[in-house]
This record gives C-alpha cells, structure tokens and sequence, in this order.
C-alpha cells in the first residue's frame, strides 16, 4: 500500500511506516492539481500545515483510506468531504502541547522584556539600555482564557516564575483548579486583575473576538496580552487600537486571522512581537506528532481501529449499517446540548429505546460524547478519547437501554445537568435515513439538526413570531424553517428557527429584546 507524505513530515515517522511495509512517498507542500494526480492511487495522505487538502483532491484519490494530520488541527483538510466518501481523518492531539505551552512562556517573558526589540535595536548599532526597561514576571497575575491541555501546562510553568495564576473556563470545576493552584474568576474579573493574558481556546462561531474592543477595554492599564492558540480570538482591529492608545503596553501573537498576516498594522508597533505559527514548531513535538500519525496509518491499512479519528468512527459488518445513521445523530444532540448550556456539565445521560436497544452501544455513546465535548474544549477530542476525556473532566456519564417502543421504532433521548441548569433533547432517523430533532425540553418539534438554528424560550402569545422574525431579517439573515413547540395554551413555549447562514450578535441582542422572548441560543452544527 503506498502513503504519500507531504510537508516534510519527520523522517522517524516515516521510518515507522516503511518498516510496517508500506511504499512511502515524500514532497514538499503541494497545489490542488498536483495533490490531485498523485493522491490517485494512494491508500493514505499525511500532511502538516502545508498542503490544503481540498474536496477535489480528496474525490480524484480512488483508493485513500486516510488521510493524517501530523498537527492538532485540521483546518487545511476537508474534513467533510472525506467523511462523506469514507475516509477516515486523524490527527495528533497529544504531541505539541508542551511545546506550545513552552512558546506562551518565551513569548511571555520577551514582551516582558523587549527582547526582540532589544536585539533588533544593538544588531543596528544602538545601545538604547533605558528604552527597553522591562517588567518582572515573579508577583504578576496571568489569567488564562482557556484550562486545557496546554493552558494546564502554561499555568504549571507560571507557577515555577512565581506568578499568580487566575483562569476562565466555565467546563472546569474548582477542585480540578485547586489542584493546579489556579483560582477560576469570571472572565470580566480575569481582564480587570491581569497583568498577561492568555487565550487557549479552538476557534469557534463563540469564541470568534472573544477578546473585542469591549473586551479589551476592560484589561488593567499597562497589561499585556499574548495569543498562541488560533488566530481571531482576538480582534486584531481592537487590538490595534488599545496599543496604539496606549491602553496595552504590549501583545506578542503566534497566530493571526490570516496567515500571513500580510500588511497587518500590528506589525508596525514596536510594542507588538510576533512569531510565523510555531508553537508546535520544535524538533521533539515533530518527531512526536509524525510518530503519532505513522501509528494510526498503519492501523487503519492493516484494518485495526485508529485511536485519533476526528470524523467517523469505525464500526464494521452489519452493526455498521444498523448504526450509521444514529452515529451522526447522537453527535448532533451532543453539540445541540454542548451549546444550549451556560454553565458547566456535571452529568450526561444518553438513553436507547426501541430496537436499538439490542445492540452494543458504545459508538453512539462515544458519538454523543464527542458531539457535547467539541465545543467546549480545546484539546482534540474524538470518538476514541471522548469517554476519558469526559471523565477527566468530572462529567458523569449514564447509559440506559430500553426495547419499549413509544411514538418511534428508536428513539435517543439524551440529557445534561449542570449547576443551575439542565436540558433534554430526543431525536429519531426517519425512514429516509435522515435526523430529526422530536422533543426539546418537554416540548414536541420536528427539525432537521443541521446549520444554523435559533432556540427561542417565550410566553405563548400573540405579536411574538412577526416581531423575532423582523429582528432576524433586520440584519440580513434569511429564515430557512420555523415551528413552534408548547405544552399549553397561553404557557411557556420554545421557537426553533433555522436560518441560512450565522447570526451575528446584534441580531440576537435585538430578538431578546422583543415583548415576551424569555432567551435566544445560537446553535450551529
């Protein structure tokens, strides 16, 4: 079987797949066209940061099995194209974290002492010692935005330089916090008391600007704040503006929202440093994610489950074709019950009546899991890990099965507690093979869950839907579906509303303010 690897994977990753008898290929990064013809008769893909591997590529490959990313993300590959042709995507979520932890460390001390500046300033023949006064790090406060893998090892790391460290991340309870002698604060408090700020948090529809102007402004005179995890977490506009004030007296940036960054204005501020993405750009975390991908490879060619798939799970025979189309819809009640909770998840439970009942579950669980799990974390989670993950994270997870039949020939009824709240949500598949959403909260609907969909709560009662809907095509967002769910007349009931691209924040400001609208919730799978 022949691997093509692209991006200079490291050469001991290599040397694992050759030596498990696989034809390894090697090139550098590569365009569409030409990843087109020499994918073609490859059973695997593995590439880094490079190469795109696009929807055309992926459908002229004939034979691929898999494709791996010798990284955490994979932002370069199409992952739902492959899913939708069988290919199974994996990716290395455990070997960069020390070193991505280690670069928020090196950032953090050279903005706290103008290294860069420094050096640049003496190779150019100037000994400027009062210009490039720096600041200590021993008795500072960091905050960090993001308790993760690698937020984990940053604060680890702060601790050793003395430091005060604070954290928000809603999906961490306070033991886990104590044990790292970490105080969790809210994120406004995080921003009023730091000195640095860190962000180590996925990109996503809500932590897009997470750090915007509003955000930004409420930072201490002085403070500095430091991004090494994905570009637009942090306003660049925003930012630029509170350094040039003066607000911020500094940012050093890995990541930017475009890469490169071009002719970004915050290259122009010798207050700001910058790096071209390399916090997983040391030799040990190349060799580790390279050995990492060669394992999954060589298990998938040889017909073994991968541990690090990102996309499909692998369920084979004929449980696979009982099973597959509940395989996607437990992972989208998962992330429908991820993004409609405000406060950390406690307990899971997943639910099986009807058929299904007769079958090993464990796919559906992990479904479910990774479906609750993704929006939350930044770690890589997928349907190997989900189950560790979640019990890493305090999340107590019930299974139950039932063969009574009530309205459906199956039904998956699933629900989460958190502190001050919970939430249900019950979906079947119809007899086309497709999703549906059945029941939210007590409340009978029927929705397709997929793309953008809007959770309305409100009074039953008239002038409520014209003025929602006014608020949603105010701004541009066209509606594709609406329904509405309730128990009794004149009580409470719940909007679902599916729109046709996102929802900006204005448009959910202006819904909530409508007469007889108790909340609104994004969702978006």
């Amino acid at each position: 079987m022949r691997v093509l690897a692209l991006d200079g994977v490291d050469a001991r990753g290599l040397a694992a797949l050759r030596e498990a008898g696989l034809e390894v290929t090697t090139s550098g990064k590569m365009e569409e066209e030409e990843l087109k013809e020499a994918i073609r008769d490859c059973e695997a893909l593995i590439v880094r940061s490079g190469t795109r591997v696009t929807a055309a590529a992926i459908n002229a490959a004939k034979k691929l099995k898999i494709i791996a990313r010798a990284g955490v993300g994979t932002d370069n590959i199409d992952v739902a194209a492959a899913t939708e042709r069988g290919i199974v995507v994996v990716n290395a979520p455990e070997g960069n974290t020390i070193a991505a932890a280690e670069h928020t460390i090196a950032m953090m001390l050279a903005l706290a002492r103008n290294i860069p500046q420094a050096s640049a300033a003496l190779k150019q023949g100037r000994w400027e010692k009062k210009k490039f006064v720096g600041v200590e790090l021993r008795g500072k406060t960091l905050g960090i935005i993001g308790l993760g893998k690698i937020g984990r090892e940053v604060a680890r790391r702060a601790r050793g330089l003395e430091m005060k460290v604070v954290a928000f991340d809603p999906y961490v309870d306070s033991e886990q916090a104590a044990r790292l002698e970490v105080e969790l604060v809210p994120l406004e408090t995080l921003l009023a008391g730091a000195d640095f700020v860190t962000v180590h948090l996925p990109l996503t529809k809500d932590t897009r600007h997470l750090l915007d102007r509003e955000k930004l402004g409420l930072m201490k005179q002085g403070a500095r704040v430091l991004n090494v995890a994905r570009g637009g977490i942090i306003d660049e506009g925003a930012l630029y503006e509170a350094l040039k004030a003066g607000h911020l007296a500094g940012a050093a940036l890995d990541v930017f929202e475009e890469e490169p960054p071009g002719q970004s204005p915050l290259l122009e501020l010798e207050n700001v440093i910058v790096t071209p993405h390399l916090g997983a750009s040391t030799r040990e975390a190349q060799v580790a994610v390279a050995v990492e991908v060669a394992g999954d490879v060589i298990r998938c060619l040889q017909g073994e489950p991968v541990l690090n798939a990102v996309n499909i799970p692998v369920v084979r025979g004929h449980l696979a074709e009982v099973l597959h189309p509940y395989l996607q819809l437990a992972e989208k009640l998962g992330s429908f019950l991820s993004q409609l909770m405000e406060s950390p998840i406690l307990t899971a439970e997943i639910c099986f009546n009807g058929e299904l009942a007769g079958y090993d579950l464990a796919p559906l669980t992990s479904s479910f899991l990774k479906g609750l799990l993704r929006p939350l974390l930044a770690e890589a989670v997928n349907y190997v890990n989900a189950p560790l993950v979640a019990k890493k994270r305090g999340i107590r997870i019930r299974e139950k099965k039932s063969p009574e039949m009530e309205y459906f020939a199956n039904l998956i009824s699933v629900q989460v507690q958190g502190r001050r709240e919970s939430h249900r949500l019950a979906g079947t598949v119809n007899q086309a093979g497709e999703p549906r959403l059945v029941n939210l909260d007590g409340y009978s609907v029927d929705t397709i869950p997929t793309g953008h969909l809007l959770v309305i709560p409100h009074l039953d009662r008239p002038r409520i839907i014209g003025p929602v809907a006014l608020a949603i095509g105010d701004h541009g967002v066209n509606i594709a579906a609406m329904q509405v769910g309730r128990r009794e007349r004149g009580g409470q009931a719940v909007m679902l509303i599916s729109v046709d691209s996102e929802v900006p924040r204005a448009a959910l400001d202006a819904i909530r303010q409508v007469d007889g609208v108790l909340d609104v919730r994004y969702i978006s799978l």
